[in-house]
């Protein structure tokens, strides 16, 4: 039990070499591959799966909106291989690092809004002044626009780090406890344990709705500004 609970989020070394860069390029390597002209089940559905999210994604694009549909459902595979891939026991997750998430959300968002002043500068601009602003707010809101403009990024990348960190250590404790327990009282035990894999199928589901909402908001903001 006085085991740290932030040992798992520290970025792991081997032969004290910083191994996060492995573990991010390992996850692509999971997603099969087929040169045949019929694809078994497997990646028929993964196709599927694609195509679905592509879909739903991307309907509310213009032509321009869609030349990001490639990076887009990369993104929502990679975020969700590596969410899936943490829960594994001593295993590493690099989502829960503010950091690698800043590095993901700051270039997508940042293209998103130069695109959008390059083709559109006129709406782009709009957007910091709402129509039938008092004189008096105008100064206000431009301010206050500008602010709510410049954190999405770090909106974006709080929010998936925050989500998947919190479910991370609430796993932790409950398994600590059910260990701990186990000298103890048994019934009590198999109750924990029960809540235990309940927690593990809820935090399989946070990890691929937090790819969906992480890729969907970028999605958002890439429509705002085509």
């Amino acid at each position: 039990m006085n085991e740290n609970l932030f040992a798992s989020f520290i970025a792991p070394t081997i032969l004290g070499l910083p191994a996060a860069v492995l573990i991010i390029l390992f996850p692509p390597l999971l997603i099969p591959t087929s040169k045949h002209l019929i694809n078994n089940r497997l990646i028929t559905t993964q196709q599927w799966l694609i195509k679905l999210t592509s879909k739903q994604m991307m309907t509310m694009h213009n032509t321009k909106g869609r030349t990001w549909s490639l990076m887009l459902v990369s993104l929502i595979i990679f975020i969700a291989t590596t969410n899936l891939l943490g829960l594994l026991p001593h295993s590493f997750t690099p989502t829960t690092q503010l950091s690698m998430n800043l590095a993901m959300a700051t270039p997508l968002w940042a293209g998103a809004v130069i695109m959008g002043f390059r083709s559109k500068i006129k709406n782009a601009l709009a957007h910091f002044l709402p129509q039938g602003t008092p004189t008096p707010l105008i100064p206000m809101l431009v301010i206050i626009e500008t602010i709510s403009l410049l954190i999405q990024p770090m909106a974006l990348a709080v929010r998936l780090t925050a989500n998947i960190t919190a479910g991370h250590l609430l796993m932790h404790l409950i398994g600590s406890a059910t260990l701990a327990m186990s000298t103890i009282n048994l019934p009590s035990t198999l109750i924990i344990f029960t809540i235990l894999i309940l927690l593990t199928i809820l935090e399989i589901a946070v990890a691929l709705i937090q790819a969906y909402v992480f890729t969907l908001l970028v999605s958002l903001y890439l429509h705002d500004n085509t």
